[in-house]
């Protein structure tokens, strides 16, 4: 991983695979390129979900909070309300058009007011130096961020939105699934009501009616 406590300082951490560590060594550092490609997935339609959400919301919606892993994707953000599904449903399919695009995403040195007076978002809790890095991905989301991320849009592949909750007051959450990891949960879905189709003796286009009649 890779993370900046601070604009002058860049910290390393990794694991040692052979040998030990010790003050002045020079060492050899690999990135795990899986992890890292699964996490500029996530990553990046955290950008795309943010955008969507001022969009589909309002914006009074800002960054609360998130975490960007290579197996999913979690984004709390500042509302009010809880999501009624099918606005949950806008939302996800809104993101899904902006990764169908393939849209440019450039990434670009400015100063600090130059990138906020032309529209950037800045990420809450992070501190800024007097340059920053300003992440545009086609015409919908420019942000201030140091992170790793795709090149086009379209390279996330689909993403899926299968949850949202509320954390705290004023502060809700979502977490997401992309490429790979979105597959899976669908996969997951199919699987289950494939085994709840069998368990009443149901084709997967009958087994809702059948449930019911069996409820009834």
């Amino acid at each position: 991983d890779t993370q900046r406590p601070t604009p002058q300082l860049t910290v390393h951490r990794g694991r040692v695979r052979k040998g030990r560590i010790q003050l002045g060594d020079t060492v050899h550092l690999a990135v795990d390129a899986d992890s890292r490609r699964k996490t500029m997935h996530n990553h990046s339609a955290t950008h795309i979900l943010h955008a969507v959400l001022r969009k589909e919301l309002g914006e009074h919606v800002r960054q609360a909070g998130s975490l960007v892993a290579p197996d999913r994707l979690r984004f709390d953000f500042s509302h009010t309300r809880p999501i009624p599904e099918e606005k949950l449903a806008a939302i996800e399919a809104h993101v899904n058009r902006h990764i169908r695009e393939d849209a440019g995403v450039s990434i670009q040195e400015s100063s600090y007011e130059d990138a906020i007076r032309h529209g950037a978002l800045a990420f809450f809790g992070d501190k800024y130096g007097d340059r920053v890095r300003v992440v545009k991905m086609g015409d919908f989301s420019t942000e201030l961020c140091g992170g790793t991320h795709v090149h086009r849009s379209g390279e996330i592949g689909i993403f899926k939105l299968p949850f949202e909750g509320g954390v705290a007051a004023g502060v809700r959450r979502v977490e997401s699934f992309t490429g790979e990891g979105a597959l899976d949960l669908i996969r997951s879905y199919e699987h289950k009501l494939k085994e709840i189709g069998n368990l009443v003796r149901s084709s997967a286009d009958d087994t809702v009616e059948k449930v019911k009649k069996l409820l009834e």
